[in-house]
């Protein structure tokens, strides 16, 4: 395993944006405010979602669980990256690392198969709405979501116990604000060949094969759309549909940017921002999308609103 100097020391060196000296203080008001606002707006979902029956839908349980994905995904990273922005030690603990490393894999392996599901539950709401009601049965529904998490989950426990057992050669800083594994695989002397063929072949059939199915499904709806006459039913489609693929596009094109790019001299410090931008501002700006246009939203804060001032 990686244990010639980190793990007999006990810590690695995450070098984060130490080239930028100047931007550390910006960059920890920044990152502060968008992580608070995640945590604001992903709380409010998750329990206005519980709190109003009328959300109590395959959609918004679906949207539950990725707001609490967020969540966990944001704080798997983000509050060591302030830690180590505020002083000068910017260390993480070994075992920290081994930690950060699975969650981080776990959480964004999860979040792919799970847009999958929102795309399939939109595609049935528009292209088959007399049977949505058995297609998205609830029993189904949480089956949806158990396999979302489990099939990231396990793909992590492969994928990062590979990453562990590369020997490590010399040093222990990590070219990274967080342990991810194009960066650790940099600290061997080893052959790594491997470890990067199976990072692509992993990368490959979770970005890739479930942003095929996405587009697969909204194809499907686009034609449905096309055949749409009611005003009303054309605008509730591009409310709930064009929010996901707005999320979509947030989330997918930064990973595939980092993970399906051929590497360059600059793409390490170019990937740092990237993996900011989707660890960061990602997930701070899901909630917004999905609430602000959203009837249904709005109607629920209302509802809440008078139940709660006995209106």
């Amino acid at each position: 395993m990686m244990e010639n100097n980190a793990s007999s020391q006990g810590y690695f060196i995450l070098l984060g944006f130490s080239n930028w000296p100047h931007l550390e203080v910006v960059l920890f008001v920044v990152i502060l405010m968008f992580y608070l606002a995640t945590l604001t707006g992903n709380l409010f979902i998750i329990i206005l979602s519980h709190l109003d029956a009328h959300l109590h839908t395959p959609m918004y349980f679906f949207l539950s669980n990725l707001s609490f994905l967020d969540l966990c995904y944001t704080t798997s990273s983000i509050p060591q990256l302030l830690v180590n922005l505020w002083g000068p030690e910017k260390t993480i603990s070994y075992a920290g690392c081994m930690v950060q490393l699975y969650f981080v894999l776990a959480l964004g392996t999860t979040e792919c198969v799970l847009l999958v599901v929102m795309s399939y539950d939109r595609y049935a709401a528009v292209c088959r709405p007399l049977q949505y009601t058995v297609l998205m049965h609830p029993r189904f529904c949480h089956l949806l979501a158990v396999a979302s998490w489990v099939s990231g989950f396990g793909a992590s426990a492969l994928h990062s116990t590979l990453t562990f057992w590369v020997p490590l050669c010399g040093h222990r800083q990590v070219d990274h604000f967080f342990c991810e594994v194009p960066a650790l695989l940099q600290l061997s002397c080893a052959d790594t060949h491997a470890n990067k063929l199976t990072l692509l072949v992993m990368s490959s059939f979770f970005v890739l094969i479930p942003l095929l199915l996405i587009l697969s499904s909204y194809s499907a709806i686009v034609q449905a759309v096309l055949r749409m006459r009611s005003t009303a039913g054309l605008q509730k489609v591009f409310g709930t549909c064009g929010a996901h693929l707005m999320i979509v596009a947030l989330f997918f094109i930064p990973v595939i940017c980092i993970y399906l790019q051929p590497p360059s001299e600059n793409s390490q410090d170019q990937g740092k921002f990237i993996a900011l931008f989707y660890t960061v501002v990602t997930p701070s700006l899901n909630p917004l999308i999905y609430t602000l246009r959203n009837k249904d939203i709005r109607g629920a804060v209302k509802r809440q609103m008078s139940w709660e001032w006995g209106l």
